[in-house]
């Protein structure tokens, strides 16, 4: 290896070395560095540094728990934390009579960009940036502390399409396919691989092909995403959408208080004078099956293992679904393609 050679090496090292410390240890001062290219609620930690330094100790496993401690050394600015039993409506100006733009979920994150004097607040989280109340926030310390308990590790897939298998080996057999940038929670860490949740299937991801960062749950948007669709499809779309935030409960019913994902299809459908089996399973019988390329809003897609259906959501227009997803983020609006759909089924006949 020639000079010229080892001297671009080590600058090489000493620029990726850089860009990682200033990427954890950079004090914010304002919200759009807190954000970076992909925007994200409240705060992003990325843990790659703290994983690969694990993988040098003497054993294979690294809890969450070491990797979450990393987070304790992190810096926030201007964070906010929705202090709400369901979700913090957010507006397009300060004001109770202006239109809603978004929802911030119990316990999701906000960046505080600016301060009325009325006591609304300009945030930004996720892919929206509106007014909400400050009394619905909490802030400062308390907001901090508070981030350490209620985030969560995320994988964001870093390839164009990766595997989730039933067992940590490429020989496994495949739950399903996940597209680039999309976000699985994470429940537990092994040196090459990682067990992860999608809606209530688990899994494994090869640790090569995965981002690991720390997150708060970030705000949704309830921007018009049924152009072009009239009638009763419309109105059920519209009505799904009342509900973005609201809790995951397995097993539940209430679109308010807590559903699970066929619970979600069931009440919404319900509203309009359509019956549906409780159990998406049974669900995928109730209609008649099409093609991806005939899906209009308002039909359901089905979603789970090989050919087992375990998952339900319904199509919202513009690639997009709407689901009660886990837990965490209860009921969410996701690209349609976030998993590998099994079966497209049509119950409305219009």
């Amino acid at each position: 290896m020639n000079h010229s050679t080892t001297r671009f090496l080590k600058i090489s090292c000493l620029c990726v070395t850089g860009a990682l410390l200033f990427a954890l240890n950079t004090k914010y001062t304002s919200a759009e560095a807190i954000y970076g290219e992909q925007p994200l609620a409240g705060i992003s930690v990325t843990l790659d540094k703290y994983y690969d330094s694990a993988n040098t100790a003497a054993s294979s496993e690294i809890t969450i728990a070491t990797l979450e401690s990393s987070v304790a050394a992190y810096d926030y600015n201007n964070l906010g934390i929705a202090n709400v039993d369901n979700h913090l409506n957010i507006r397009k100006a300060p004001g109770e009579d202006q239109k809603i733009i978004g929802k911030l979920p119990k316990n999701a994150g906000c960046t505080i960009i600016d301060e009325d004097k009325d006591g609304w607040v300009k945030i930004k989280s996720g892919k929206v940036t509106g007014y909400v109340k400050k009394e619905f926030l909490i802030t400062g310390d308390k907001a901090v502390s508070l981030a350490k308990k209620v985030g969560s590790l995320v994988a964001t897939v870093n390839t164009e399409t990766l595997n989730v298998r039933v067992e940590p080996s490429l020989l496994g057999s495949v739950v399903t396919s996940v597209p680039n940038n999309e976000d699985l929670e994470v429940t537990s860490v092994s040196t090459d691989w990682l067990k992860v949740k999608i809606d209530d299937d688990e899994g494994y991801v090869a640790r090569q092909y995965i981002a690991l960062s720390y997150q708060l749950e970030k705000a949704v948007t309830i921007d018009e995403l049924t152009s072009g669709t009239s009638g009763i499809r419309a109105q059920m779309i519209a009505y799904a959408k009342q509900f973005l935030g609201n809790p995951y409960v397995w097993g539940g019913t209430s679109l308010t208080s807590g559903t699970d994902c066929s619970g979600f299809t069931l009440g919404i459908y319900s509203k309009f004078g359509y019956s549906l089996p409780r159990v998406s399973r049974s669900q995928a019988y109730s209609g008649t099956s099409i093609n991806s390329g005939d899906i209009r809003p308002g039909d359901l897609v089905f979603y789970g293992s090989g050919s087992y259906i375990s998952h339900v959501a319904m199509y919202i227009g513009n690639g997009q679904v709407i689901h009660a997803s886990n837990p965490r983020t209860g009921i969410k609006i996701s690209n349609m393609y976030y998993r590998s759909p099994i079966k497209i089924v049509r119950v409305i006949n219009d």
